[in-house]
């Protein structure tokens, strides 16, 4: 049949000995008969410098990456962008991104339902809760925040939390005030 490959062994022995089975190789079937032939001696001549478990050379070749792992292969998203950010150095811009994004996650829904994050800087986390009543609940809630945090974002992320009531409206601007009149001066 005309349109059949020889198998490797076949140009192998056709190559060596000049005949498969009394027919000589021509045209296509030589030629890839004598590359397979090159290859083979170039791998035995490497074999001696980089070879690994198995004797064969631990080097591949160009055009694909084979069936193994291989770092030319896609990886997935999620793993280029941990290694981008490590290689850059943003895993801790990441981890505090994390406390203001993820709020509910890392503390819990109820507690994220009464209260929000203001604020972070060098590890102080500024909270504020929806009434005093539950910044003191927060206050007393404050050892199993943080190791709650540090279990989700990262320790030494968030070290001390500074938790608050709402704030009170700001009397000292506006429209209408008088320097040196306080709240008295619109209530009585």
């Amino acid at each position: 049949m005309p349109d059949e490959q020889p198998t490797p062994n076949a140009r192998e022995g056709a190559h060596e000995g000049g005949q498969e089975g009394g027919e000589e190789l021509t045209g296509p079937e030589l030629a890839r008969a004598a590359l397979d032939a090159a290859q083979a001696r170039r791998v035995t001549r490497r074999a001696g410098t980089g070879t690994g478990r198995t004797g064969r050379t631990e080097r591949r070749p160009r055009g694909y990456s084979g069936p193994g792992p291989d770092p030319r292969d896609p990886q997935p998203f999620g793993v280029i962008l941990d290694r981008l950010m490590k290689a850059r150095g943003w895993q801790k811009p990441a981890a505090e991104a994390t406390v203001f994004g993820a709020w509910e996650r890392v503390v819990g829904a109820d507690v994220a339902s009464h209260c929000r994050p203001v604020k972070l800087a060098d590890g102080e986390l500024t909270v504020e809760a929806e009434s005093t009543a539950w910044a003191t609940q927060l206050r007393l809630l404050a050892a199993k925040l943080l190791v709650r945090i540090a279990a989700e974002v990262g320790h030494n992320v968030v070290t001390k939390l500074n938790i608050h009531g709402p704030t009170a409206p700001s009397w000292t601007r506006g429209p209408r005030t008088v320097r040196g009149r306080g709240p008295r001066d619109t209530y009585g």
